[in-house]
């Protein structure tokens, strides 16, 4: 039998564990149920991170955790899925192709920024979607000290005034003062088409969010959507023109486009609906996880959102549901009732909510120890040690927040 999980993010990571923990549970060997895990490297992208400077360190191995708990590693990228011959044909870094069977599959294959055609944007705009955008901007920021302060220089825009705008916008004025000097004159800017900043997080959290950015500086440009891009800088909806020679797009994720060859029904993010066990209906033997799928959290309407916080859980019920069905024992539904968020406001703190009214728990210092807590210890994998990694990945637990309710 064979197990197939196609990437290697939060949720492809944790399937893996979860799988591998059942197996060992029920006393199965490697070579009964083997478990392959294909994606282009054995690495984890600390993607959640990729809003801070030196991007290219935020990336964790996973090739020793993989090996203690006897998942093979398939190095390549999924090309195509066959759900019907119940194949996935793989492409190889060396430019060959190759193909696996599978008994079950996971599809973890996560999101992509949502890059719409906006004139321009291509060409000049930049992200922290993934760790080469990330990286990119990094060096566009250092290599903005050579340039003279002239022209925008010292203004950056982001468009997108939610999670991961706010994030970028808060981090980027201690960035550039460390790469300009504490006298350049900085101006950073969110536009965001909506009416109030942050719109997703409600008004409870949104007059500390607002009050974080007046001690920063950053500005904002509501009601208004990015028009154009050129050399320049921005064109608004609005009409107004921003000097800039920074302008980084935050503005809405889909699902990654190998989920449109699973022959079942999506949701607007490209997302695969799946049941409460996060298999996808009427296509045997596939379940979706993480970004790849909208999976209800709890019976009150709520819904896995594109985060790691739930796609680390979301792996952890789909590898051990897929696992489950191979083996024969009863499968877990997926539920994840408590529901958190830690926003990083840059020097301003952070701003910490619980439950899905998002009620403001911790502010300012207190709140910033915990989301670097979270970043830098909560989100990386466990140590490649066999015990520990498998006993990390009891569904029941992982990404267990209820006491912060």
């Amino acid at each position: 039998m064979r197990l197939v999980i196609i990437g290697a993010g939060f949720a492809g990571m944790y399937a893996a564990l979860s799988a591998a923990r059942l197996r060992d549970i029920q006393g199965v060997s490697p070579e009964e149920l083997e478990i392959a895990l294909i994606a282009p490297e054995p690495t984890l992208v600390v993607r959640p991170r990729l809003y801070e400077s030196k991007p290219e360190t935020l990336t964790a191995p996973l090739l020793d955790v993989l090996e203690a708990i006897d998942v093979v590693y398939v190095q390549g990228s999924a090309e195509t899925i066959d759900t019907k011959a119940r194949m996935v044909q793989v492409a190889t870094a060396k430019g060959t192709r190759k193909t696996l069977s599978y008994d079950r599959l996971v599809v973890a294959t996560g999101s992509r920024l949502f890059r719409p055609n906006i004139p321009g944007l291509a060409e000049h705009g930049f992200s922290v979607d993934s760790l080469e955008d990330a990286v990119a901007l990094d060096k566009h920021l250092h290599g903005l000290a050579d340039r003279p302060a002239l022209n925008g220089r010292d203004t950056v825009v982001v468009a997108g005034g939610g999670f991961t705008g706010i994030e970028a916008a808060t981090e980027i004025p201690s960035r550039l003062r460390k790469i300009l000097g504490k006298d350049a004159n900085l101006r950073v800017i969110i536009v965001d088409r909506n009416s109030a900043i942050a719109p997703d997080m409600g008004e409870g959290p949104r007059p500390v969010i607002e009050d974080a950015l007046r001690k920063l500086g950053v500005e904002t440009r509501l009601g208004a959507g990015v028009a154009s891009l050129d050399e320049s800088g921005v064109t608004l909806s609005s009409g107004e023109h921003i000097e800039a020679e920074t302008v980084i797009w935050a503005a809405g994720i889909r699902a990654a486009p190998l989920t449109a060859q699973i022959p079942a029904e999506r949701d607007n993010f490209g997302r695969l609906l799946v049941d409460r066990c996060l298999s996808v209906p009427g296509v045997a033997g596939v379940f979706a996880t993480g970004d790849a799928a909208r999976a209800a959290c709890d019976d009150d309407g709520n819904y896995a959102l594109m985060s790691c916080q739930h796609a680390t859980r979301m792996g952890a019920f789909a590898g051990n549901n897929a696992a489950a069905e191979l083996l024969g024992v009863p499968t877990k539904p997926y539920h994840q009732k408590a529901y958190v968020t830690c926003l990083d406001l840059g020097e301003a703190g952070a701003l910490f909510t619980s439950g899905w009214e998002r009620k403001v728990k911790m502010v300012g210092g207190v709140a910033k120890k915990t989301k670097q807590e979270i970043n830098t210890v909560w989100i990386y994998p466990p140590r490649a040690e066999r015990a520990a990694a498998l006993a990390s990945a009891d569904p029941e637990r992982v990404t267990d927040v209820t006491g912060f309710l």
